[in-house]
């Protein structure tokens, strides 16, 4: 028996949060337009699936409000952050209900907002969701994307924000 489970196999959350968050990892707001109005939320689990077909996934708390408005509309943008938007990220953790209030963007091509700033973006059609737990796995099937500057990431690690040096 590991000292992380008990023995009905339950995982002491505490101590699997302490563990993986020695794992960096970078940061994403995924945003979406749900009835002409743009939802959003930060994500620090965006990864490339396949390249043919070209797929990435993303995943959330299966309690997210905003994950309902993203499979609405069918169409999302992942805007990966720089290291100087720690701001925004923080603003697209919360639970605020303007999250894009004061917040430069521009529609992608897909019309999800798309960030100002950001060092990279990628349009998605909606593809799949699978069942991960107290998570959803969302899966998007490639449209479009790009860079919009060359920057260092904003990274997520053990419980703060912080930047990559080489």
């Amino acid at each position: 028996m590991s000292d992380i489970a008990d023995s009905s196999g339950s995982v002491d959350a505490a101590k699997y949060r302490q563990v993986l968050g020695h794992f960096p990892t970078g940061v994403c707001v995924i945003t979406a337009m749900d009835a002409g109005t743009p939802a959003g939320l930060a994500v620090g689990s965006f990864a490339s699936v396949s390249l043919d077909p070209a797929l990435v996934l993303f995943c959330t708390s299966n309690t997210s409000s905003t994950l309902a408005r993203i499979s609405a509309s069918g169409k999302f943008c992942v805007n990966v952050l720089g290291e100087d938007q720690e701001d925004i990220c923080r603003v697209f953790a919360s639970r605020s209900d303007d999250k894009f209030a004061g917040l430069g963007w521009k529609p992608s091509a897909n019309h999800a907002p798309r960030i100002d700033g950001c060092l990279a973006w990628v349009d998605c059609d909606l593809h799949q969701s699978v069942d991960g737990g107290d998570h959803t796995i969302v899966i998007g099937a490639v449209t479009d994307l790009g860079m919009q500057h060359e920057g260092g990431p904003l990274l997520f690690y053990r419980g703060g924000y912080g930047r990559f040096a080489v």
